[in-house]
């Protein structure tokens, strides 16, 4: 793939259609129509989980599509697209970018992120390496990764934070330090959050839960609907 890809999302939005298995929406027919409203609403790129949601997405809607597979293994904590296996299985999908943990956590089977970048980029692919710091970002970039994204900040053991919204810390780090495109994700909740994250040099900016998944954003009104009655009580 050029890098048309990265000239489409410049400055925009990408939507991440995802529902796991234990989530109403779950279904790669759904997934097809929630990434269709997405495009309909001006999304510029879909990120998606799982072959059978990305084959569906690919073809209803006319934008590029980064995939990844969230699979568990007993021995890693790496989550996002943690071996060979799931990387041919994307590839398959016919994904325009894969996504990948690129945190320094220990891979099942000995496998390693620099080996995974070589085989995708050797098959035409691009690469987003999701990180959760500044020193894996640049050992991300060191690697020759396409682009970095701050998916992973807060996820991590070592990231955790009380702090609710995106990490523009980090976000505004990564950008000052690397040469490649920098993808902001992680807890957007609102349009001013995005467009600030733009204004701190982020190439574009990944919003999921706050658009893709309807009960924790019911679950988010009715907290603050309880705050509201817990205040009046006392």
């Amino acid at each position: 793939m050029s890098d048309s890809f990265f000239g489409q999302v410049k400055k925009g939005l990408i939507v991440s259609c995802q529902a796991l298995e234990d989530e109403p929406l779950h279904g790669a027919d759904v997934m097809a129509k929630m990434a269709k409203a997405a495009e309909i609403g001006g999304a510029r790129a879909i990120r998606a989980n799982g072959a059978a949601d990305i084959v569906a997405i690919k073809n209803t809607v006319h934008l590029p599509v980064i995939g990844l597979i969230k699979r568990n293994y007993p021995d890693s904590e790496v989550y996002i697209t943690p071996t060979l296996m799931e990387v041919k299985e994307l590839i398959e999908a016919g994904v325009d970018v894969i996504a990948l943990d690129a945190t320094n956590r220990l891979r099942p089977n000995g496998e390693s992120f620099e080996e995974l970048v070589k085989y995708i980029q050797n098959h035409g692919v691009k690469v987003m390496a999701d990180t959760s710091t500044l020193e894996e970002a640049l050992m991300a970039e060191a690697l020759h990764v396409d682009c970095i994204s701050t998916t992973l900040s807060g996820y991590t053991s070592y990231t955790e934070r009380e702090q609710y919204g995106p990490d523009f810390q980090l976000i505004k780090e990564v950008y000052d330090a690397v040469k490649i495109p920098v993808i902001a994700e992680g807890q957007f909740h609102l349009p001013s959050q995005v467009t600030e994250a733009l204004c701190l040099g982020a190439h574009a900016v990944v919003v999921g839960s706050a658009i893709t998944r309807p009960q924790l954003i019911t679950e988010m009104y009715v907290s603050e609907i309880k705050k509201m009655k817990e205040k009046t009580q006392n």
